[in-house]
């Protein structure tokens, strides 16, 4: 009879190999499950992407300030910083769109895909910023009004408007066959 000690190490040998041996090699299916689990265990983002922000005004801001929407995100194209605008948003605006909301604009998509994002910075005649608007395009949020969820938040961190803001829905329907969208067309027979 073999030591207990040498049996354990025989046993735990074995076990390993097995294991091991049950494993596929170099990218198999196995390996593919270990990083969907990892990525779920991360939140389930993925490499490149960001996880979108809950529909809550908080949320949404918070994701703007960790995204750095002023340094990363694109101008509206034509627009520059601080071009002129009108009530209700201020005499200057500057547009920022995210990379889902640019892409549809400049494919002339016909309407912005969920994940989409337009800031709207307002500012007084002063060039002082006065508040904030976002469009936030949420898949199933508010299928009435094009699935748009609304913030408005004040220079000082206020936040006035979010989620169904109804002023925000009155004036934008009347550019419903452009997304609700004014500051350009979307190509889907608008403005």
């Amino acid at each position: 009879m073999l030591p207990r000690t040498l049996l354990g190490f025989c046993l735990c040998a074995g076990l390993a190999v097995g294991a091991w041996g049950c494993q596929p090699q170099e990218g198999g299916e196995a390996m593919e499950e270990e990083g969907e689990e990892m990525m779920e265990e991360e939140g389930g983002e993925m490499m490149g992407q960001v996880e979108m922000p809950d529909t809550t005004g908080a949320a949404l801001w918070s994701h703007l300030e960790s995204v750095d929407y002023r340094a990363n995100w694109e101008l509206w194209p034509g627009k520059g910083e601080l071009y002129q605008g009108q009530e209700p948003h201020g005499a200057l605006l500057t547009t920022y769109l995210n990379s889902e909301a640019h892409e549809a604009l400049t494919g002339m998509a016909g309407s912005m895909p969920a994940g989409a994002i337009i800031v709207k910075e307002n500012y007084m005649p002063d060039s002082t910023l006065a508040a904030t608007t976002v469009m936030y395009k949420v898949d199933g949020y508010d299928p009435d009004n094009n699935n748009w969820f609304w913030l408005k938040r004040l220079a000082d961190g206020t936040i006035e408007v979010e989620g169904r803001g109804t002023g925000c829905i009155s004036c934008h329907s009347a550019q419903a066959d452009n997304d609700y969208i004014y500051t350009g067309s979307l190509g889907g027979g608008g403005m």
